[in-house]
């Protein structure tokens, strides 16, 4: 067992037992880079945001759908590319996922300084 699937089980566990049914750890932070295990309990959306300008997401356990122009169904063990426009994601069961995103890229605007 990784220390990710350990992080994932713990996030999962803690999302269970939140008021807003969600948990988050980032696991890595380097410059632009940013990997963040999310878990989201059944039900529970990540409301519509801006798409950083590169993003993906890895479903380590559950199902989700990512709502953008398009919806799509992510289901256990999927790597998505994320799209460019804004999306929101809904948990359609206890879900954890790695989302691994480039915050900034020179010129584009898109999460300057957050």
């Amino acid at each position: 067992m990784s220390v990710v699937d350990d992080k994932a089980r713990q996030l999962l566990e803690k999302a269970r037992d939140a008021e807003n049914g969600r948990a988050a750890k980032i696991l890595v932070n380097d410059g632009p880079l940013r990997q963040t295990v999310i878990a989201l309990r059944e039900g529970v959306m990540l409301q519509e945001h801006n798409s950083p300008p590169a993003a993906s997401l890895f479903l380590f356990a559950g199902r989700v759908t990512v709502k953008g122009q398009e919806e799509e169904t992510v289901g256990e063990g999927e790597l998505v590319t994320l799209t460019h426009q804004r999306h929101s994601v809904t948990a359609l069961e206890d879900s954890v996922f790695l989302l691994t995103t480039v915050t900034s890229v020179a010129g584009q605007g898109s999460h300057d300084g957050h």
